[in-house]
């Protein structure tokens, strides 16, 4: 028997504000499956259903209608604290995910502990601040020179390093990435990034990450989704992926919207 797919999502339906004058089908229907290991970038227009896809996998939203699995277990009802035991997450703002008056090494010791049994600890023994070290010097922005030093003095691209790696060092099932470039300059964001896809690839991380930047939705990642209108309007991935253009995916994106094409 094949091991179950890491990410199952089945006939998912969310509408807000439902039988008002501002009800709005934010997600419609939606299916989609990762294997272990596929790394999906999801993009689409605002108000397509992205944003509303990844909540509804992390717990922040609960669904209408469908189901959720990961790794073969039902997360649908699960609340957002639960489902951490399997699933990562790094968001948008570089605050959200650390705690700025812990050091650095203190943060990726609370990390540590997800999902374990905590207790407390006389000291951080120092192979693991060894280990943390190691870590972060591979993202090349010197935190591992600044490991006492307090998270709320960071800057944006070092604070979303540090949560990226704070995601990962209990490796999930799951990573979830909410557009965990796009509060950073260029520069900075292709250093996360390139960071991001290096552990992804090292650790063979199944990946689902939304993002505005088209750049980005080709270079990485074997899946791209595109999203409009509550629906999965493109899932193309392997060669068919590598084969796109930006100008072929600026096409795409701008077609009229026919519920009859959807591309499974």
């Amino acid at each position: 028997m094949s091991p179950p797919s890491k990410l199952a999502i089945s006939k998912l339906r969310r509408t807000f504000y439902k039988d008002t004058p501002n009800q709005r089908i934010a997600l419609d229907s939606v299916n989609l499956t990762l294997q272990a290991g596929d790394f999906a970038t999801v993009i689409g227009g605002n108000g397509a259903g992205k944003s509303t896809l990844l909540n509804a996998v992390a717990g922040e939203v609960f669904v209408d209608e469908g189901s959720i699995h990961v790794n073969g277990l039902d997360v649908t009802t699960l609340p957002t604290h639960e489902r951490a035991t399997w699933i990562s997450r790094v968001f948008q703002d570089p605050r959200i995910g650390t705690a700025s008056t812990l050091s650095i090494e203190e943060n990726l010791a609370v990390a540590d502990q997800r999902g374990k049994i905590r207790g407390l600890m006389p000291g951080l023994p120092r192979a693991k601040k060894e280990i943390y070290r190691q870590r972060l010097s591979s993202f090349g922005l010197g935190l591992e020179s600044r490991m006492d030093v307090k998270v709320g003095l960071l800057s944006g691209g070092q604070r979303q390093s540090l949560s990226l790696l704070m995601a990962v060092l209990q490796v999930p099932q799951l990573l979830l990435l909410d557009e965990h470039t796009a509060a950073l300059d260029p520069r900075t964001a292709e250093i996360v990034m390139e960071a991001t896809a290096n552990v992804i690839e090292q650790e063979s991380l199944t990946t689902l990450m939304v993002t505005h930047n088209m750049h980005q939705a080709i270079k990485y990642g074997n899946r791209l989704i595109m999203m409009r209108e509550g629906q999965i309007i493109l899932d193309v991935a392997g060669k068919e992926k590598d084969a796109l253009t930006l100008h072929d995916l600026v096409e795409r994106f701008h077609l009229p919207h026919d519920p009859q094409s959807l591309a499974a």
